[in-house]
């Protein structure tokens, strides 16, 4: 086998790793997202339940990248501690070692094992909830095995190459360049562990010599730390401190242990370690050397990573979502969770746009017009970035219920967006000529329009509720709601037909738009109505529809006549 054909062994070896690396904690984080999140949120009372909350989450997740974005995420919402992040983040570098000593052992004769039953269990569940994503899960254990039995038979020709021998030679001499290589490696393939495994199977093959390896583990440990930080950059400052103090630590660590990495491997060799397994066990003591060091002073950790990333002047714009986090797009039940609580700021916008409504026009205040129609352009924003959000949670990891709620999500917010419309566009229009034309509804008039705004307020709220908690009785009385409007329209209506057969100046001079008022608020009330109708019809609640009531009743009679 040529020199080349080895190297892209090795390089396929490594893709098929990483990508049974990916599987892995897609499969966990979509089947198991939420419950990992509520354990972090939960466990952070005190360093040491946030140490092993760490361990616990990143050894489920395999992933210490994706545990640093979780909690800077929590940072950057306010809710968690830079220090109490930090102290997580010392755990998750500990369940990256665990991760790495399970995969260390030889495995690869459960390989065809894991891929087989994760294959079946994909297949048949991938579309029917977390058992599809389980099977993601085991079926990417087994490439990850099948990657490393490829990688270590790949590179044993490479012991005999006198090439590679002189560069691994020059890396020998200069273990502070096979750091940085390892540490620019190991942020290009967004994974430590698989760096750490890399690096572990080359030793063993004999292509890399034991020192070299130390070295690399070393930046391997720095490298896996770089990626979040890169990646919060873009966020808050508080989510980016506990990223930055993580590399931090693990640099502080490598510029003490560098020089002494000869002792270290006597020492380690003493107590009877192999050197098949002298990397990974030098990976597991290090990060809890690290643990132990740092633990006791993560509140001075994050006082300092507070200075050198202080907060940002507070630029607070309402038309840029808060709660839509495209690194939780991989973990579906909390993108759709956000999603949620970015609805429910759209409506609470909508609720102040009505609330602002009725005063504009009982005042005249053309000040507040202007307001309520630049937060209609509010709504518009947020419901342009949340389809865009929505659009990106791929709907092959959507379980039944979790397709539903994606719908619910994103039909609610169209009628929020509907609404808003109304509000600016036609009532505030009508506000407008109001104002310019100094119009003054009738006593009897203006009661009933405050009255049907009223009953539309009411509607808003409970339309709230449902959303938030999908209860059959309360989905029923937002239907009755538009029966119940129609009947208060209609004696409006009537009244108002009535004072202008009496002659009432007012009643006369804004018939035209008493009665466009009234329309409009019946538009708004079924735009929050329409809430209801798929999940009562989940339920089974709808009757058939009246053109198949009126159809069915016309074949009845047809029928009758013809008997006759």
């Amino acid at each position: 086998m040529t020199p080349t054909l080895i190297l892209l062994n090795i390089v396929g070896g490594v893709c098929l790793l990483l990508w049974g690396l990916r599987n892995v904690r897609n499969g966990i984080t979509r089947a198991f997202g939420a419950q990992l999140h509520d354990v972090i949120a939960k466990s952070t009372k005190n360093r040491i339940s946030s140490f092993f909350a760490g361990i616990g989450v990143t050894a489920i997740v395999q992933s210490s990248t994706a545990t640093a974005l979780i909690v800077g995420a929590f940072c950057g919402q306010g809710m968690l501690t830079v220090s109490g992040g930090i102290a997580v983040m010392l755990g998750a570098d500990v369940g990256t070692t665990l991760v790495a000593q399970f995969l260390s052992f030889d495995l690869g004769w459960l390989a065809p094992a894991f891929v087989i039953v994760g294959y079946i269990l994909f297949q048949k569940f991938k579309n029917s909830g977390r058992l599809g994503h389980i099977g993601k899960f085991i079926l990417g254990l087994g490439l990850m095995l099948f990657a490393l039995g490829w990688i270590r038979q790949s590179a044993g020709p490479l012991q005999d190459s006198e090439v590679l021998s002189m560069v691994l030679q020059s890396l020998d001499s200069d273990p502070i360049f096979a750091v940085l290589i390892a540490a620019i490696i190991t942020w290009v393939m967004h994974s430590s562990i698989a760096m750490v495994l890399l690096l572990m199977t080359l030793v063993i093959s004999g292509v890399l010599p034991i020192y070299t390896g130390l070295a690399m583990i070393l930046g391997a440990n720095i490298g896996g730390a770089i990626a979040p930080f890169v990646t919060t950059l873009k966020d808050s400052p508080m989510a980016a401190r506990v990223p930055l103090g993580n590399i931090l630590m693990r640099t502080v660590g490598v510029i003490v242990a560098l020089p002494f990495l000869d002792e270290i491997i006597a020492l380690l060799t003493s107590f009877g370690l192999s050197e098949e397994r002298l990397l990974v066990d030098f990976h597991l003591l290090f990060n809890v050397a690290l643990a132990i060091t740092f633990l006791p002073f993560t509140t001075y950790i994050g006082a300092l990573c507070q200075k050198l990333m202080p907060d940002k002047e507070a630029v607070d714009n309402e038309s840029l979502p808060r709660y839509l986090d495209k690194k939780e797009l991989n973990t579906t039940s909390v993108a759709l969770s956000g999603a949620m609580r970015e609805t429910l700021r759209m409506a609470d916008v909508l609720e102040k746009m009505l609330q602002d409504s009725i005063r504009s026009l009982r005042d005249n205040d053309s000040a507040l017009v202007y307001q309520i129609r630049q937060r209609d352009d509010v709504i518009d924003n947020l419901y342009r970035e949340l389809k865009m959000y929505m659009a990106e949670i791929t709907h092959e990891s959507l379980d039944t219920s979790e397709s539903m709620r994606y719908m619910q999500i994103l039909s609610f917010a169209a009628n929020i967006e509907s609404a808003g419309d109304t509000i600016d566009k036609s009532l505030m229009e009508m506000a407008k000529k109001k104002i310019k034309d100094r119009l003054r509804f009738s006593t009897s008039g203006w009661a009933d329009i405050e009255k049907i705004h009223n009953f539309v307020l009411e509607t808003m709220r409970q339309a709230h509720s449902v959303f938030v908690s999908p209860d059959i009785k309360m989905a029923r009385t937002l239907i009755q709601s538009k029966e119940i409007l129609r009947e208060i329209e209609t004696k409006a209506v009537e009244d108002h037909f009535n004072r202008i057969r009496e002659g009432i100046p007012e009643t006369i001079a804004t018939s035209a738009l008493h009665l466009d008022i009234l329309r409009d608020y019946r538009r708004i009330n079924s735009a929050m109505a329409a809430l209801a109708y798929p999940i009562l019809e989940q339920r089974g609640q709808l009757r058939s529809s009246r053109l198949r009531d009126i159809k069915k009743k016309n074949t009845e009679k047809k029928q009758n006549k013809e008997f006759e």
